[in-house]
């Protein structure tokens, strides 16, 4: 993955905040895009917290459109579409602190799955759990806030995913890994 400038970073970051403020008003504006970064198809998460809470989180772990109509998808869809939480007024706008992550392509990790703790590196690698009709996907950024180490992550994600936790012991669930470039607002 080619690494974004933190200039680059910051022009994603008030892009998703505008296209959140244009959604929550219901005054869509059409996106224009002037920087070639934002024609690269990139998978992105955007990740909206009120007071240390997460308050929305959705995103595209595939590079299955170019990044700026990717951030401005997951935008709208952390702000008003996330089954978790209710759509974000216009007046928590103010108080909503958004992070920005674009990630790298997933990729399996082969090997004998009961060795797949030694293959996660906490703090670095996201993770999906795909397997048994569901999947599951944590940004790398979750562990490191919880403290998690490698076994614990798995079985988180194991639980995103509805699958018992150890699940990702089953051969026949498949475990891949990202890295994520983040972007944060200043709080």
């Amino acid at each position: 993955m080619n690494l974004l400038t933190l200039h680059d970073g910051e022009l994603l970051l008030r892009i998703a905040r505008s296209e959140i403020a244009d959604a929550v008003a219901q005054e869509p504006k059409p996106l224009i895009h002037h920087f070639p970064f934002m024609e690269e198809k990139r998978g992105i998460f955007v990740t909206l917290t009120k007071g240390g809470q997460l308050r929305g989180c959705i995103g595209l772990p595939y590079p299955v459109m170019p990044l700026g109509d990717a951030v401005r998808q997951a935008a709208i869809s952390a702000a008003l579409e996330d089954p978790r939480f209710p759509p974000v007024r216009k007046d928590e706008l103010t108080k909503i602190h958004l992070e920005v992550t674009v990630l790298t392509v997933p990729v399996p990790v082969e090997g004998d799955p009961g060795d797949r703790p030694n293959k996660v590196i906490v703090g670095k690698h996201g993770l999906i759990i795909r397997g048994r009709g569901t999947s599951g996907l944590l940004l790398p950024q979750v562990a490191t806030e919880y403290g998690w180490d490698a076994k614990t992550f798995l079985d988180q994600t194991c639980r995103k995913a509805g699958l018992a936790e150890g699940s990702w012991r089953d051969p026949r669930v498949e475990l891949l890994t990202f890295e994520g470039q983040i972007f944060s607002e200043p709080e």
